[in-house]
């Protein structure tokens, strides 16, 4: 049974569909999910407010990119602005657009969920199958370290220096062209993202897939999921055409990340006595540049593939962190500057000489760090919280003195903090000027690239909002499968992980049919 794609584009009249499972979302854990699905020989209908892109449409422009690929055309932040969220939006979701970074769960995480959240069932050796099948399918391997791009060997340099642990980084490619253009969609196809993968091995095994179509709100009635409905979206402006789709399934999926799938479930009632949109975790990131004599090019080449995690355990009452490095593309560079008028525009002229390293907090550790809220504005339209508590400025704070040794380390000639005034160091005597900086909302450049949390699994339905198996307390026959489902940060990227648990997830969902 051949599966087929249809784009908002080519529905032009109402659409009610059934079905045996629908899955919202074609990201890391919807395409994995529906694949497997498909394969057990379900009917399976995927929604995806994203659109439908291939390789001929990434053509490295990012002014294209970021309102094609990425969640409210790139400009996802905080309600209060002070963290940015690149979060993607297409089919593919999140893997369309990310820098390829793949890592097992840490056993640390967890037993930290098994001993403080309850979770039993999921310890390495259980999750080890699904992770071999996933890192067979998506091509996960080590990228050779003289491979690295000059921006990841002076990280590599510089820890070397200080005596301090780094790595090369595990990566799902395939024939990749060291473009370092990952976050605008891979123009040859050497990223293995679901597009390229989950979602073809899913079409082959019979997948209906609408794209540009988002889900408004899922109907229950009783303790039973009975439809979903949704509407067609515009794609050249992400508005309602007027068209509606609405799906009868036997069960239901959400997957659609740690910010849309709470939200969803917010708009249709569904707030599991509060806690949907709680403990929504973002491993908030600082950075330094560094300016090198010699040139980086960190526009070029692989964008991740050396990391560290000398700190990610600080003791029982810090929060840890750590690094990677970032990419520098024009447009990405300019957000990340944070400066104005002639400040940027050096900045900006020294682009071939910088390179950026960036440490990413592990929050949701501390028994205090509840992270931040995912809920809904008057309008309906999704609202971001994350309160940036004492214990991140802590962690900031130490986060840019390291990543300042680190840089100078490795031979900048300055190392530069991100703050709207920025510290310029260039020795190590100079990195007491940090001790005179503001660290926290609104005092210097936070991003995030991962987002978690929102329907935190657990056992106990007072404290969780899913089950280990990914049911919804209550109601039997919707499951939710992506990250939002973590109950903590993971101190490496997520992607492999919610591979790794929406594989598992498979034989749970379709056992519910």
């Amino acid at each position: 049974m051949k599966g087929s794609i249809t784009q908002g584009a080519e529905l032009t009249a109402d659409l009610d569909l059934s079905c045996d499972v629908c899955v919202i979302g074609s990201g890391a854990g919807g395409s994995v999910l529906a694949a497997g699905l498909c394969e057990a020989g379900l009917d399976v209908v995927l929604l995806e407010e994203g659109g439908y892109h291939t390789r001929r449409d990434f053509d490295l422009d990012e002014r294209r990119a970021y309102p094609m690929l990425y969640q409210d055309r790139g400009t996802r932040a905080t309600a209060d602005l002070a963290i940015t969220i690149l979060q993607g939006r297409s089919v593919g979701g999140s893997t369309t657009v990310n820098w390829t970074t793949c890592f097992r769960t840490p056993d640390r995480i967890l037993q930290h969920w098994r001993t403080v959240h309850g979770i039993e069932g999921l310890d390495a050796d259980t999750l080890a199958p699904h992770w071999d099948e996933i890192e067979k399918r998506l091509s996960i391997h080590p990228w050779p370290e003289e491979l690295a791009n000059p921006n990841n060997q002076k990280l590599l340099k510089g820890a070397r220096e200080l005596g301090w642990e780094a790595a090369p980084l595990r990566r799902n490619v395939k024939g990749c062209a060291n473009s370092g253009y990952c976050g605008v969609g891979c123009p040859v196809n050497g990223k293995q993202a679901m597009h390229l993968t989950y979602l073809p091995d899913a079409l082959v095994a019979g997948l209906r897939l609408y794209s540009d179509v988002r889900a408004d709100r899922i109907e229950v009635q009783g303790d039973r999921v009975v439809a979903v409905h949704a509407s067609v979206l515009d794609r050249t402006n992400s508005r309602p055409t007027g068209v509606k789709v609405t799906v009868r399934p036997k069960v239901l999926s959400l997957s659609g990340g740690a910010i849309n799938s709470p939200a969803l479930l917010l708009r249709s009632g569904l707030d599991a006595g509060g806690k949907v949109g709680r403990r929504t975790f973002l491993h908030p990131v600082v950075g330094i540049g560094g300016r090198y004599k010699e040139p980086v090019h960190p526009f070029s080449g692989a964008p991740q593939s050396i990391g560290s995690h000398q700190f990610f355990d600080r003791g029982p009452d810090k929060v840890g962190f750590f690094f990677e490095s970032a990419p520098l593309q024009p447009m990405l560079a300019s957000l990340t500057a944070s400066l104005l008028g002639p400040e940027q525009a050096q900045f900006m002229s020294q682009l071939p000489h910088l390179g950026v390293m960036i440490a990413l907090m592990v929050d949701g550790l501390l028994p205090q760090d509840n992270g931040g809220t995912v809920s809904l504005r008057p309008d309906g339209r999704i609202r971001v919280d994350y309160p940036v508590r004492d214990f991140l400025t802590e962690a900031f704070r130490s986060a840019h003195v390291a990543l300042a040794r680190l840089t100078l380390a490795a031979g900048a000639l300055e190392a530069l903090s991100l703050h709207h005034q920025p510290a310029r160091m260039t020795g190590l005597l100079a990195i007491s000027q940090l001790a005179e900086k503001e660290y926290g909302a609104h005092q210097h450049a936070i991003f995030s690239a991962h987002q978690m949390g929102g329907c935190a699994m657990g056992p106990d339905p007072d404290k969780s909002v899913v089950g280990v198996d990914h049911r919804f307390h209550g109601v039997p026959n919707l499951f939710v499968v992506d990250g939002s489902v973590l109950p903590t940060a993971l101190g490496v990227n997520p992607s492999q992980t919610v591979y790794g648990l929406a594989h598992r997830a498979r034989g749970l969902v379709g056992g519910a049919v």
